[in-house]
């Protein structure tokens, strides 16, 4: 027991708002292969599917707010969690069994202050339609410029150190749909290496019912006004590498 307590600490958030699929996301980030996982679950004023997590209750860190958008949920969480590490699950998107023990290794060997993976979609029924989406990039300068156009990484797939929001800051509340992309432009601007761990460690779920697709205008609309406003300077760094 004694080499478990000398594991860095991994703090699951999940952010929580009506979301039918909760329960599978709890439940995928309890599952892991790796023993030090504390599992914070933000509920975000829902008003719907509470009793889904009923089961899992005792297993928990579970804090309700009034509702403020994905980012304030990520703040608060954030603002409680004690893991050296941070990973952010969706409320509808799971974690593969050897994520946590996956990612946590790759970052311990690099001392990275943050890592994205690969991932599967999946379907409303959990199956996968589509395999390894992540696109993949020849160079950080590809990278850079691919950020000017979209956002290349998931954030359901992502692992921080706790010393990033001290170098970064926290997620931009003001935003409603672009605060993972807006976050990893910040990273980048910071000139923060931003590992790729070339596996599948994530499933994500597309469904009608998810906001990116409910509300696509309007998440077009941020995501143009946030590129517009880093553009200068991603393109400055680009052509530094």
């Amino acid at each position: 027991m004694s080499n478990v307590q000398e594991l860095p600490l991994v703090s699951v958030i999940i952010p929580y708002y009506n979301c039918p699929y909760i329960d599978q996301a709890i439940a995928s980030a309890l599952n892991q292969t790796y023993p030090r996982v504390e599992v914070i679950v933000v509920d975000d004023g829902s008003t719907s599917h509470q009793e889904k997590l009923a089961p899992y209750r005792s297993r928990i860190h579970y804090f309700g707010k009034a509702n403020g958008g994905t980012a304030s949920a990520l703040n608060y969480a954030l603002r409680a969690a004690t893991g050296k590490y941070f990973a952010w699950n969706s409320s509808d998107d799971l974690m593969l069994p050897n994520k946590i023990e996956r990612q946590v290794a790759f970052m311990e060997q690099r001392t990275a202050l943050i890592s994205f993976t690969d991932f599967h979609l999946i379907n409303e029924f959990g199956q996968v339609t589509m395999q390894a989406l992540t696109v993949k990039f020849p160079s950080l300068r590809k990278f850079i410029e691919a950020l000017l156009t979209f956002c290349p990484i998931n954030g359901s797939t992502i692992m921080m150190h706790r010393s990033l929001k001290d170098a970064v800051g926290y997620f931009n509340e003001a935003l409603l749909y672009t605060q993972d992309y807006e976050y990893w432009l910040r990273v980048h601007l910071k000139r923060i290496d931003f590992y790729f761990i070339n596996e599948v460690l994530t499933l994500y779920r597309w469904h009608e019912g998810m906001g990116s697709v409910q509300k696509k205008d309007s998440a077009d609309w941020e995501f143009n006004l946030v590129r517009n406003q880093y553009a200068p300077q991603l393109k400055a760094l680009a052509s530094l590498l």
